[in-house]
Formats: C-alpha cells, sequence, structure tokens
C-alpha cells in the first residue's frame, strides 16, 4: 500500500470529524482497492458527523468510477432516512458539474444490473436523484 492510502485509512478511523472527512476525499481515488472500499462505505454511513457523510459522497461521485458510485449505491441501500439525506445532498454537490449528471446517471444504468441487489436498488435511488438535479 502506498502511504497516502494508508494515512487515509488510519484517518478513517480518527476520532477526529476533519480527519474523517479528509480521508473520505483521499480514499476516493482508491475505491477498488478493497481495504479502501470497506472505510468508504463506513465513512458514508458516518453515525457521528454528517459532514463525514456529505463530502465523501461528494469525493466519490465526483470520482464517477463504477467503483465509486458502487459504493455510494451500497450506502444507500443501507442507510437511515438521515443519512440518505446527506448522502443525496453529496452527489448533488458532485453533480453541479457540466457533465456530472450525465456521467452518474449512465453508471448508475450499469449498475442496475448488478448481481447484487442492494447496489441494484442503491443505483436505482442515486440515478433517481441524478434525473431530479437535470429538470
Amino acid at each position: 500500500m502506498t502511504s497516502r492510502l494508508e494515512t487515509a485509512l488510519a484517518e478513517a478511523s480518527s476520532p477526529s470529524w476533519s480527519q474523517r472527512v479528509r480521508a473520505g476525499r483521499d480514499l476516493a481515488s482508491f475505491a477498488v482497492v478493497p481495504e479502501a472500499a470497506e472505510a468508504l462505505v463506513g465513512l458514508l454511513l458516518d453515525g457521528e458527523d454528517t459532514a463525514v457523510t456529505r463530502q465523501t459522497a461528494e469525493a466519490l461521485a465526483r470520482m464517477g468510477t463504477v467503483a465509486a458510485i458502487k459504493l455510494i449505491a451500497l450506502a444507500v441501500a443501507e442507510a437511515d432516512d438521515h443519512q440518505a439525506d446527506w448522502l443525496q445532498t453529496g452527489v448533488h454537490d458532485a453533480l453541479v458539474e457540466p457533465d456530472g449528471v450525465l456521467h452518474v446517471a449512465a453508471v448508475c444504468g450499469q449498475l442496475t444490473r448488478d448481481p447484487e441487489a442492494a447496489v441494484r436498488r442503491g443505483a436505482a435511488e442515486v440515478s433517481a436523484w441524478a434525473d431530479s438535479t437535470r429538470c
């Protein structure tokens, strides 16, 4: 593992919300790495600070890769209503990019055929968020 990844993984479990936010942003580019993916889902579902949830969702949505959006979809499938609101806000923050909506919607389209039911459910929800942003 690279030192940047190792540092971000350590910060993901920090008691400091600001370090967890930084970890979410830094780990987003490592969404395909199993250890990072696990930490990212934990950050997306952070029970202590909504800023962690929001900014991690935004970072992953900005990455826009299948691996990154899949993690958001998994978190959406597990989230309570409060967490889902902050996940949606983070995704919307990223969707203000010129091509953000189309790209996220395209990835969600791929994920709606994922073998895992939770991913399909979450991807459908994220896709609906992207559609509402287009209007």
